[in-house]
């Protein structure tokens, strides 16, 4: 699957501030949060749905996977999303493997899985 998505009983707000705590832990921090309702409103579009993409990074391995594949850095940092589905809080991201896999490089690739396993961990430990 391309994506890991799951569901929270956890309002929004309360499972952004989960995640940037359990975040730490992996030494991964938000680099941004974009607000994509307040943004789609400011510019006079009518978007009622909560929904907010963190990117998230961790220099290090950063780091790692830029001096492997320097293509790779067409996928960092990665994201996270949070938002509002039918009034139910879900909480997901992208697979870092599935997204890295058109780059049929190997080593990148384990990079990938161990990142994508982290973060899953830490939007598990969210909910």
């Amino acid at each position: 699957m391309f994506d890991y998505t799951i569901e929270t009983s956890k309002s929004i707000e309360d499972t952004v501030k989960a995640l940037e705590e359990n975040l730490k832990t992996e030494q991964f921090g938000v680099l941004w949060a974009f607000d994509i309702k307040h943004k789609l409103q400011e510019k006079g579009l009518k978007f009622e749905k909560d929904y907010k993409v963190l990117e998230v990074c961790n220099p290090f391995e950063a780091q790692r996977v830029l001096e492997e594949n320097k293509l790779a850095g067409y996928f960092l940092p990665c994201k996270i999303v949070v938002y509002d589905d039918e009034g139910k809080t879900k909480i997901g991201l992208p697979r870092p493997t599935a997204l890295i896999s058109v780059l049929n490089d190997m080593k990148i690739k384990e990079f990938a899985k161990d990142i994508e396993v982290r973060l899953i961990h830490c939007i598990d430990q969210s909910i």
